[in-house]
């Protein structure tokens, strides 16, 4: 028997806008310049070597998102124990949204994410670096 999704993508993304502040990719790329701002970029990485990064992006997967922000866990990182502004970043936009809410109902604030993603920061004309991964120590 197939299972029954009461909540689906669509409601979450709806819910998660409603609550986020969505900055446009001009309006982060001005924010990015400020020493109190921390871009979050959770893509994965092979997406981040195959189309490059944000210079200064913080990385953290989505999947270890909460992990890293709760001081409480053993994986946490003081980057999220500052007292700064966190713009989260993904693709495309929806990735983003989903993080920043759940970064918001964990107490990070405050927080908001890129519409349109890497994406629209890229053809907005925001600055793009190449990833080169770490290569292993012999």
């Amino acid at each position: 028997m197939p299972q029954t999704i009461h909540r689906g993508i669509k409601a979450l993304i709806d819910e998660a806008n409603a609550e986020i502040e969505t900055l446009s990719a001009p309006e982060a790329i001005k924010a990015a310049q400020g020493e109190d701002v921390v871009i979050v970029d959770i893509r994965d990485p092979r997406e981040i070597e195959r189309d490059g990064r944000i210079p200064g992006a913080f990385s953290c997967t989505r999947g270890m998102l909460e992990f890293w922000i709760d001081p409480a866990s053993p994986y946490a990182k003081p980057i999220f124990q500052q007292d700064k502004k966190f713009i989260f970043h993904c693709a495309g936009g929806l990735r983003s949204v989903l993080a920043a809410k759940t970064a918001q109902d964990m107490g990070l604030k405050p927080v908001a994410h890129i519409g349109g993603g890497f994406a629209a920061w890229r053809d907005a004309g925001g600055p793009v670096e190449k990833y080169e991964p770490k290569k292993p120590k012999d």
